[in-house]
């Protein structure tokens, strides 16, 4: 299950005022080719040299950084889905020993 985000975003048509801006706490979402693109977080990793090289040679001239977040997000979204059937089984197994 994902935790939904507590802090207020901006939606296009929300007219911003003067305590939103002083607030602070205010994300704004910005558009990259038509689509809403949520804020990227520095982090400082450290990762095996080879695995490093891995993703150089695969992004070629795209980024490696690119490729690396793609791949983690990637892994998440198949946990989820794992995660998912694994819910979804056990309580089809559950309906079927109750009844």
């Amino acid at each position: 299950m994902k935790k939904k985000s507590t802090t207020p975003t901006l939606d296009d048509d929300t007219p911003i005022t003067q305590a939103d801006i002083d607030d602070g706490k205010l994300i704004l979402r910005k558009r990259s080719a038509g689509r809403v693109v949520l804020p990227k977080k520095r982090v400082t990793l450290y990762l095996d040299a080879a695995l490093v090289e891995h993703f150089k040679h695969m992004a070629g001239e795209r980024g490696y950084q690119t490729l690396i977040n793609e791949t983690l997000k990637s892994s998440v979204q198949t946990a989820d889905i794992a995660e998912t059937v694994r819910r979804v089984i056990r309580e089809e197994l559950k309906g079927r020993k109750a009844a």
